[in-house]
């Protein structure tokens, strides 16, 4: 059974996920934006093994803490190919704007569009949503989306950064997550999470 906590990180309060397997105790921390500490105590505190840490894309603000995190329980770090270089540069995860220069790590795997992520029991298939970013994920599992920054209650990701799309933003939301059964619960990278139907019937963007 999929269990996960949410946890607010960093300047910009990214919804950071712990989310793990009941029966296996294996976990995967999504989009550790910062915290590290607070993240960390989580894990250990819970007696979980983290077995992935996932970018839902690369801007700073979703992967400050990947280092730390790293550092603290040996977990991998997975990315969408197209994203990976913003690990590694200040200035594509745009950190270098904000006064930071923030370069971590290389990913340990590459993500593509319909991968699967085994977490215990749980395994979380790849959803490709570029639009946000080149590289933007979403992760789908049993009718829960973690949807990262291209989805959120009654908007969309914002497109004027480098990299940024609103054409192949809406054709992301529309192809890949509007096509999700209307009960789906989506967790997004910012915000109260909400329902595929209720954005469906409710989103002005789309």
């Amino acid at each position: 059974m999929i269990k996960f906590v949410k946890l607010a990180v960093g300047a910009l309060g990214t919804n950071c996920y712990i989310v793990h397997c009941s029966e296996t105790k294996q976990a995967a921390v999504i989009d550790p934006g910062g915290n590290a500490e607070e993240i960390i105590a989580y894990l250990r505190g819970e007696q979980l093994e983290t077995v992935a840490i996932i970018n839902t894309h690369g801007h700073a603000d979703h992967i400050a803490a990947n280092g730390k995190v790293q550092q603290a329980t040996g977990a991998p770090v997975l990315i969408h190919e197209a994203d990976a270089g913003m690990l590694i540069s200040a200035s594509l995860n745009l950190s270098s704007y904000i006064g930071g220069g923030l370069v971590l790590p290389p990913a340990d795997r590459l993500l593509k569009d319909g991968d699967m992520i085994q977490v215990g029991n749980i395994q979380f298939k790849v959803l490709h949503t570029p639009g946000h970013t080149p590289g933007g994920i979403c992760l789908s599992y049993d009718k829960v989306l973690f949807c990262g920054d291209t989805l959120f209650y009654q908007s969309v990701g914002r497109t004027d950064l480098p990299g940024g799309s609103m054409g192949k933003l809406m054709a992301s939301v529309k192809e890949k997550l509007f096509v999700l059964p209307a009960e789906t619960k989506v967790f997004p990278g910012h915000g109260p999470e909400t329902t595929i139907g209720w954005e469906i019937a409710n989103n002005p963007f789309v």
